[in-house]
């Protein structure tokens, strides 16, 4: 019992420092996430022995992952989806699902090829490293945007293929880790199981993800009363997400469904004015907390990452991976008419790594063939994407000038 105070004391020193970080970011105006990245950086090279405890414990590969992939995922998704009009969604459908689906798997494929035959990684560690780049984290993006003034529509863009991308990355994660090689050894066979095992996965979150939103849509209509209904929110949140994976279909896409069911349909038909603001008051509270701990676990992270003889390797999968988001994205929107060339350049150097990505590496078993090289490529992206990317993005914003003249003059 001693030692759960210790560490849970620990824990809340950790988050009092990540919401200190956040309070200075927002009052100089900068984006907190990659302020959190970088002191978790700086707290994880130099051994502060008060933090010693909590920061041990919190980097641990089973914490990491539990925490952000358990808890925060389902939270994160499920706020990001109840909060998206499912009027801009439908508005701009057409490029969000050219990303979501056809830059989502383009990039797979390029990132799988650059990996096998740029880095030499075997077959299965080019496929899950690929399947890992292929997830999109706009939360520093969205809030750059905000702050300037950025179109709705990019906003709504960026937000609703990162939404979607998110849930084919974890299936091409789950596919590429775990089934992959059995695939192979199945020759053509085995690429027609692949393909129905993606669906499989896809089409049951969303068909659970519509079932249980619908449902819960209709349990708020026979109450005004925000406390309960913003239970029912987390009740769906992590039931979809909990119940897709135990029926080995898609959480992250079933969470995905059912908010954005529940934040259109069920505001419509359940939720008065005041239970509505309530709602999305609530879950700006908790995604707060939940993002103050994950960008700054992504930063501490850095204690566990032997980077040791491996520059040269770093540098050319950040190459891969900026070449296949490139390839990718202008590929899927060749088809798209009226679509700026200058929305394309933002939506492409926006399309950062995050959290994600470095939890569902954790989530590789100790023996999994390739799995260090995996972990320092995917944490070494994800630092270039949220440091070097996410600090320029504004400059690239104001220089193609999408940013509005009200905002900018401030």
């Amino acid at each position: 019992m001693h030692l759960f105070n210790e560490t849970f004391i620990q824990l809340l020193i950790l988050l009092a420092i990540s919401i200190f970080v956040i309070a200075i970011a927002k009052q100089i105006n900068q984006p907190y996430s990659i302020a959190l990245v970088i002191v978790g950086l700086i707290l994880g090279l130099f051994n502060i022995p008060v933090l010693e405890e909590a920061e041990t414990y919190i980097t641990q590969s089973h914490v990491f992952q539990a925490v952000v992939i358990s808890l925060f995922l389902p939270i994160l998704l499920g706020d990001a989806a109840l909060k998206l009009p499912y009027s801009h969604l439908k508005e701009y459908s057409r490029p969000v699902l050219a990303l979501a689906f056809g830059g989502t798997l383009l990039s797979f494929a390029v990132i799988s090829l650059g990996g096998y035959y740029i880095l030499n990684l075997p077959l299965i560690v080019a496929f899950t490293f690929a399947s890992l780049m292929s997830a999109t984290d706009p939360i520093s993006v969205i809030s750059i945007f905000k702050s300037l003034g950025v179109p709705k529509s990019i906003v709504t863009i960026i937000e609703g293929e990162s939404l979607f991308n998110d849930g084919i990355a974890v299936v091409l994660f789950q596919i590429s880790s775990v089934y992959l090689l059995t695939y192979m050894e199945m020759g053509w066979a085995g690429v027609g199981s692949g393909i129905l095992l993606f669906l499989q996965f896809s089409l049951g979150g969303i068909a659970l993800g519509a079932l249980l939103g619908y449902l819960f849509s209709q349990f708020i209509r026979f109450y005004d009363d925000y406390p309960l209904e913003i239970a029912f929110s987390m009740l769906l949140f992590f039931g979809s997400y909990f119940v897709a994976e135990h029926l080995h279909v898609s959480g992250v896409i079933s969470v995905v469904v059912a908010g954005l069911i529940f934040g259109n349909y069920g505001a419509n038909v359940g939720m008065s004015e005041k239970t509505e603001t309530n709602i999305n008051s609530f879950w700006d509270v908790i995604t707060l907390i939940a993002n103050s701990l994950i960008f700054l676990m992504i930063g501490l992270e850095i204690r566990n990452i032997d980077f040791s003889d491996k520059w040269y390797m770093i540098a050319l999968a950040i190459v891969i991976v900026l070449a296949g988001r490139t390839m990718a994205l202008y590929s899927s929107t060749l088809v798209l008419r009226d679509f700026p060339g200058s929305w394309k350049a933002v939506l492409n150097w926006g399309g950062l790594k995050g959290s994600l990505s470095i939890a569902l590496a954790l989530t590789l078993p100790q023996g999994f063939e390739g799995r260090d090289d995996i972990l320092v490529l995917t944490f070494s992206v994800v630092l270039f994407s949220l440091l070097v990317q996410g600090l320029t993005i504004k400059k690239l914003v104001l220089k193609l000038g999408l940013a509005s003249v009200q905002k900018r003059s401030s």
